[in-house]
This record gives structure tokens, C-alpha cells and sequence, in this order.
């Protein structure tokens, strides 16, 4: 995992994205933030998972899908079934030791966070 540090995160109200091999931090101290780097791991293994280009498009495709049922980009994006497992497991700094390939299926069908 290579973490970058970019300033241009802070203007959309990011901390932190996953583009693999990179995470993007907007400022050096989040480096030290073990939630949002937990959170950020356990993207790493979903793409790597996903072969990486099909997870980008799965992702943009399920955020259309939820945009349209939740009509708030907060809601869609909070909803999407990588986010919802990375966040519901960015406290459990074993999670990655444990975790089942494919587990973030098991977030597909949820009712809305």
C-alpha cells in the first residue's frame, strides 16, 4: 500500500480514496488514523478481489443505482456494498486476517444505512 498525500482531496470534502496500488490521504496526519487506513486496506482487497477495473465499474453502476433510489448523494454513496462493509469493519483492525473473499456480496441486499 503506497499512501499519497494530496491537498486536492480537502476541496471535495475527502479524507481518504483508494485507486490502487494508492491511497490518497488529504493531509499528512490522517496517515496515522488507523480507522480510515483499515478502511482503506480493506478497499485495497476488494479491487484486488474484482481484478481491480471491474470494481471501479461495479462501484460507478451501484452508485447510479443507489443515487436513483435514495436521491441523495450521501445516502448512494454510504449505501454502495464496498462502503458499507469497509465501514461497518474499519474498527476491527483483524478484519483483513478473517475476512471470506467476496464478503462485501453480503452487503449488496441491506436496508439503507
Amino acid at each position: 500500500m503506497m499512501v499519497v498525500v494530496s491537498k486536492y482531496l480537502t476541496r471535495f470534502h475527502i479524507q481518504g480514496i483508494t485507486l490502487f496500488p494508492f491511497v490518497f490521504i488529504a493531509n499528512s496526519t490522517l496517515s496515522n488514523n488507523v480507522l480510515l487506513i483499515n478502511h482503506e486496506r480493506i478497499h485495497l482487497r476488494q479491487q484486488l478481489e474484482l481484478l481491480i477495473v471491474p470494481f471501479y465499474i461495479w462501484y460507478i453502476i451501484e452508485f447510479i443505482i443507489k443515487l436513483i433510489k435514495y436521491k441523495s448523494w450521501y445516502l448512494a454513496y454510504k449505501n454502495i456494498s464496498f462502503e458499507r462493509e469497509a465501514y461497518k469493519n474499519d474498527n476491527n483492525l483483524n478484519y483483513l486476517k478473517s475476512r471470506l473473499r467476496y464478503s462485501f456480496f453480503n452487503y449488496l441486499w441491506l436496508h439503507k444505512i
